[in-house]
């Protein structure tokens, strides 16, 4: 656009410039001309001044009026001022990972159909098969949800939003904009709108169903501006006095430095404050997700309704998880611990009501979830309009009350005041095979330096593991338990047993049969279990590592021992008698002058295997007194000195006694009893009681007694006392008769 002046006859073109430009300074007129000179000069100047201005070209502003508006739309014409338009292009579906079953089988059904209309085949029984298996896999998966699936379906790109709902349930809606502060947020939509001729007040979070809308709402995070317009029209039903109907949907308010300077805190807190003292009833519904405060900032109402896969949580799964266990995968833990899905919040009384949305999500059917919504609300609103105000302020004020209810003024147990929050105990992590070997590696080399230095001790080490691959074998067997289906029958088992042995009684013959058929059933189909090869590898490793442990504290027991036995014959040696009487016996010897012991005469022989007799004595006593059992035997092995005869009697013997206890074991009572004794030991554990221990002691008794009657009873003592008898003999005549002193006992040693 150009603008031509005939002023006078200083002319000047300011195309080159523009208007701004050319007149800036008002003080020194144009192009160092006063101004007030060029009026003084106006009549006598020629009018041949020229100004030329061009306008720069801007962005048409982009209104939601169109140019022929349809005055019959749904909701009435002033819905054309709503800038929420049916999208142009259908939202292209979203799998979710716990969906990816389900979306096979539709694969399959696909090719199928593909196939028939291909070939002109009937397969139709084959696409009812699938379809039927895919609608009962859809009922099964979304019957037996998780939390963190609920968390994730809140969260589909899909779903509805609230514009989705509300276009969807009012007759005529009307959207308001504005906090009148100098700003309109988009990620809160206000407006009115009637449902069935009954007029409310809406307003709720609006996420995006698409990235350029989610980017113009802000991913639904209000800033305090959105609170502020909420704010507004809470003030505004109040006084006209429209109930008022919220919809949260918001991962939480918008955490930005700008937001933070504008006071985000302030205006979330000034709505809380606000909503307990609107006397018009206020409900609310979470359509998705609600995140903290900034959900709470629309939802303190008199009810509080969720869809069924809506979550409404003080913080995230992932940050929860990322405080309590410094890592985000453990999401899954966190939103199963933080209680936050609708079903769990009603039993807390956080939430009054849960709105069913059909399977697969309320994204499979917007508008059969939004009528879902529709029938909540003139149900919840006909029961709140019921009340006058001051009963409305109340029941609002006594829903919030009642959460995390206590009571005061009754004395509480001192026990259970100590055990008020009980520790949960960690759930085990499987430690890996290679993890496994490193540290028995580790455990090694520790063992071989504790031996190198006395004052470190060897077994240390070696206990700490064994005990940590007894706790990874019990949990490899519970993991293969679990998957073999035998959970439930293990523990009905468990609790009939801890039945029978609280009330100290023997084992019913049908209980004991149960816990044998599962044992058995169990063995035969170990092999199955996934985790069968780590089982067996750690299994093998505890065997391994428990014998070395055997071996070790054996080779332990045995130093110790032969230390006290070494200090205490010293102690003998070194007593003053003792000391004489060797000394005066080897004067005697050296005086003697001979240089072969059998060349000694026989009253100093008799006075060296006297002194030996009484040494030997005392050496017997030390022994017995250090608890070890003392008896005299050939120093060859008695293989090597029985005749091959005997050997034979002693090995049928053998045979005959193992045969007779096998038979009496295997007796009902004996093998009750046995059984019992299995139980008792196995229930005491390391650290029995003083009743178990009487129990143990008698039941083994009892065991006893009974192999002793049953040997009695038959001739096997006989066979035993003449086959004793016979080895005797031959034990006695392999050894020298002759008196002399290097034969008097030359085959014969103390053994403990």
């Amino acid at each position: 656009m150009a603008t031509t002046l005939a002023h006078s006859a200083l002319a000047f073109t300011a195309a080159s410039g523009s208007a701004s430009d050319a007149f800036r300074s008002s003080s020194n007129g144009v192009n160092g001309v006063p101004l007030r000179a060029l009026g003084k000069a106006r009549f006598s100047m020629k009018r041949n001044l020229a100004v030329t201005a061009k306008l720069r070209k801007v962005k048409k502003h982009d209104y939601p009026w169109p140019a022929d508006p349809d005055p019959n739309v749904k909701g009435g014409v002033l819905t054309h001022l709503s800038h929420f338009k049916p999208l142009k292009e259908k939202p292209k579906p979203v799998t979710l990972p716990f969906e990816k079953p389900l979306v096979e089988i539709e694969k399959k059904i696909i090719d199928v159909r593909k196939m028939a209309n291909e070939t002109g085949l009937d397969f139709s029984d084959q696409i009812i098969s699938l379809e039927n298996k895919h609608q009962q896999a859809l009922k099964d998966l979304y019957l037996n949800l998780t939390p963190i699936q609920r968390v994730n379906i809140a969260r589909h790109p899909n779903r509805p939003t609230f514009l989705d709902h509300v276009f969807n349930i009012t007759d005529k809606f009307v959207e308001l904009h504005g906090d009148r502060a100098g700003y309109d947020d988009p990620a809160i939509v206000t407006g009115i709108g009637t449902i069935d001729g009954n007029r409310y007040m809406f307003m709720g979070h609006q996420k995006g169903r698409n990235t350029k809308e989610n980017i113009q709402r802000n991913f639904g995070m209000p800033t305090p501006h959105g609170y502020r317009k909420a704010l507004r029209m809470m003030y505004y039903a109040d006084h006209h006095g429209f109930p008022i109907v919220t919809f949260i949907d918001t991962p939480g308010a918008y955490a930005d430095l700008k937001s933070e300077e504008l006071g985000q805190g302030e205006a979330i807190a000034h709505n809380l404050r606000t909503m307990f003292g609107l006397k018009v009833p206020i409900v609310s519904i979470v359509i998705g997700e609600g995140g903290s405060g900034g959900a709470l900032a629309i939802g303190c109402a008199n009810k509080l309704l969720m869809l069924e896969n809506a979550v409404f949580y003080v913080a995230s799964p992932e940050a929860c998880a990322a405080i309590l266990w410094k890592t985000a995968k453990a999401s899954p833990k966190a939103a199963e611990k933080l209680k936050i899905t609708a079903s769990e919040l009603c039993k807390l009384q956080i939430a009054d009501g849960i709105i069913p949305e059909p399977l697969g999500g309320a994204h499979a059917d917007s508008l059969w979830t939004s009528q879902q919504i529709k029938n909540a609300i003139n149900k919840e609103m006909e029961e709140l309009k019921k009340m006058d105000s001051e009963a409305l302020l109340k029941h609002r004020m006594m829903k919030f009350r009642k959460i995390g209810g206590f009571q005061e003024g009754i004395p509480i147990d001192p026990k259970k005041k100590r055990n008020m929050k009980l520790k949960e105990e960690p759930k085990a992590v499987k430690t890996a095979v290679v993890d496994l070997e490193g540290e028995v590696e580790k455990v090694k080399m520790q063992i071989l330096e504790a031996k190198k230095s006395s004052d470190k001790p060897a077994l240390l080490p070696l206990t700490e593991t064994i005990e940590k691959l007894k706790k990874e074998v019990d949990n490899e067997f519970a993991e293969a338990v679990n998957a073999l289906g035998l959970k439930d029958r293990f523990e009905s088992l468990q609790e009939e047993f801890s039945k029978v042995s609280s009330q100290d009684q023997l084992m019913h013959p049908a209980l004991k049969e149960k816990i044998q058929k599962l044992r058995h059933e169990f063995t035969q189909s170990l092999s199955s279990a996934p985790n069968y090869e780590d089982l067996k590898y750690k299994l093998d490793l505890l065997k391994e590592l428990s014998k070395a442990y055997k071996y070790e504290e054996k080779n332990n027991r045995a130093a110790t021992l032969k230390q006290e036995v070494n200090s205490k014959f010293n102690e003998i040696m070194e007593r003053p008698d003792v000391k004489e009487k060797t000394a005066t016996l080897r004067a005697e010897i050296e005086n003697a002058g001979v240089s072969n012991l059998d060349d000694l005469d026989d009253s100093l022989k008799g006075k060296i295997l006297e002194l030996k007799k009484e040494l030997d004595t005392e050496f017997v006593g030390v022994l017995k007194s250090l608890g070890l059992d003392v008896q005299k035997r050939p120093k060859e092995p008695i293989e090597q000195i029985l005749p091959s005869e005997v050997k034979t009697k002693i090995e049928e013997l053998d045979e005959e006694i193992n045969h007779k206890i096998e038979n009496v074991i295997n007796s009902s009572d004996l093998k009750d009893k046995i059984e019992l004794l299995k139980l008792e030991v196995a229930k005491a554990g390391k650290n029995p009681d003083s009743a178990t221990k009487n129990r143990i002691v008698a039941l083994e008794q009892q065991i006893k007694q009974s192999l002793a009657a049953a040997v009695e009873a038959s001739n096997l003592k006989e066979k035993h006392e003449k086959l004793k008898a016979e080895v005797s003999k031959t034990i006695e005549s392999s050894g020298g008769s002759d008196g002399s002193l290097r034969k008097e006992n030359p085959n014969e040693v103390y053994v403990f």
